[in-house]
């Protein structure tokens, strides 16, 4: 074999195969590698012309296709698959070689891979790729980790085929070493499910409450598009919403199980939060709230359980509530941002990642799931302050959660008043009010932790841990 691959992918599902024909589209000699060589064939049969492919049978052929520094790309099933696959692979690599984990694997997975190819010479890169199927073929957002100096070889063909933001920006840079890519990923999409979570009760909120019909929630969804909600999953939303289903002459949305699956992501996300100590309270209740949808029998037990009578309202009303909604939708939004943004900041100080929170936000503006146009407004914020605390800091998104923040309430208590489950709107509400709280009640938890444990408190009116003598006399002793 003369033709050496610039790049190797291994793994030709759909995400595998577009991939492969998105480097090849972008002038890369792609080598060709899958379990079963049917999927190879059928992709060169279909896609052949797209551009230079070298079809391999045996992991020794498809490695000595690879030009030095090797660069091959699994995408594969996260998990002991792509272990099998790293196993048969490395021992025909050589120093300096480059392996990509384009799948969802856990970052600790990746970390752990990374320190021992390591020790081999053999660069390992965990990379997270988002866009679904369309992105993969013509640019998705992608988030590697690794070496900065595996990055040196890789980068320049990833920044080739990423999605390009509206200012001509690649959606792909280096996040940081080992599992940093893989974190990054894991938070982006636990903001994506909290997003979904957000705009599925505004979904909600706008037909019980509003009495609005799919098909004009759909036209209210496609305004939205056009303002400051501008974004990937509301315009999805808008056309989900205006789909009449073939077989019955129904809205779509009316035919489809009310039961939301997941693969892992989201819940990885909360219990890496719970881990680190960080509050992502909206993620959690989207996680939360596709569990109970797929618990059926408990859902149906509970049906005829009393609620409230809630009426709909009239047409001006209706109108003035869709607007309100939008205020609460946003606000919420913001919140989920501000908590996955919180997380990645966590996680970069706790593994010594040093990761760029603005230049995260730029690459998710275009090709990822959760691309809106918020985004660059995200961006110019920790441009412009690069060690802001918190998106809530920023002037201009305090401002403007400000100003929306009666109308969230007006809508969360409108959900409760009409028995509309809401826990992300709630739950946005509530962390947006504990961090403005002047105190909270933690002080009485505290207090409780210390008269049953002699957990010890600490004093706003001078230094020192201390601990009250609760089954005596009631005086307080210091305790460091």
């Amino acid at each position: 074999m003369t033709e050496k691959a610039d790049i190797g992918v291994t793994g030709l599902a759909v995400m595998g195969s577009n991939l492969a024909r998105n480097f090849a589209r972008h002038g890369f000699t792609v080598a060709l590698h899958n379990r079963t060589k049917a999927k190879t064939d059928a992709l060169i049969k279909d896609h052949g012309d797209e551009g230079d492919f070298v079809p391999t049978t045996t992991a020794e052929e498809f490695v000595a296709a690879l030009e030095r520094p090797r660069r091959l790309l699994i995408m594969v099933k996260a998990g002991e698959p792509t272990d099998a696959v790293i196993a048969e692979f490395a021992p025909l690599l050589e120093s300096g070689d480059v392996i990509i984990d384009g799948g969802n694997a856990h970052f600790e997975d990746t970390r752990r891979r990374e320190r021992e190819l390591r020790e081999q010479g053999i660069h390992f890169v965990g990379t997270g790729v988002s866009g679904g199927e369309e992105g993969a073929l013509n640019g998705p957002s992608i988030m590697p980790g690794g070496s900065a100096e595996s990055y040196g070889s890789l980068g320049p063909m990833l920044e080739q085929i990423a999605a390009k933001a509206k200012d001509g920006k690649p959606c792909t840079t280096h996040i940081g070493p080992d599992g940093a890519g893989h974190f990054v990923k894991m938070v982006h999409n636990g903001i994506e499910y909290a997003d979904m979570q957000l705009i599925a009760e505004a979904y909600h909120l706008l037909r019980a409450v509003a009495g609005y019909s799919p098909a004009q929630i759909a036209e209210i969804f496609r305004t939205w598009n056009d303002g400051r909600l501008d974004s990937y999953l509301i315009q999805i939303t808008a056309e989900v919403l205006a789909h009449t289903d073939a077989a019955t002459g129904k809205p779509f949305v009316d035919v489809v199980a009310d039961q939301a699956e997941q693969k892992g992501t989201g819940r990885w996300t909360v219990q890496v939060a719970l881990d680190l100590g960080v509050p992502v309270s909206g993620i959690a209740e989207a996680v939360f709230a596709r569990s109970l949808s797929g618990h059926a029998e408990l859902r149906a037990a509970s049906r005829d359980l009393p609620g409230p009578r809630g009426t709909t309202l009239d047409e001006k009303a209706a109108a003035r509530f869709a607007d309100q909604v939008e205020q609460a939708l946003y606000a919420s939004k913001i919140v989920s941002y501000t908590q996955g943004f919180h997380q990645i900041q966590t996680g970069s100080e706790e593994y010594g990642w040093d990761i760029d929170l603005g230049a995260i936000a730029s690459i998710w503006r275009g090709g990822c799931i959760i691309r809106a146009a918020f985004l660059d407004r995200i961006t110019a914020a920790y441009a412009s302050r690069p060690d802001l605390p918190s998106l809530l800091s920023d002037e201009r998104f305090a401002q403007e959660i400000g100003a929306a923040q009666e109308d969230w309430r007006t809508v969360v208590a409108a959900a409760v008043q009409h028995g509309v489950p809401v826990p992300g709107f709630s739950a946005a509400l509530a962390y947006y009010d504990a961090l403005r709280a002047e105190r909270l009640p933690a002080a009485l938890t505290q207090a409780q932790r210390d008269f049953f444990g002699a957990h010890t408190y600490r004093r706003d009116d001078r230094e020192g841990t201390f601990h009250t003598l609760w089954g005596g006399d009631r005086s307080e002793t210091k305790a460091g």
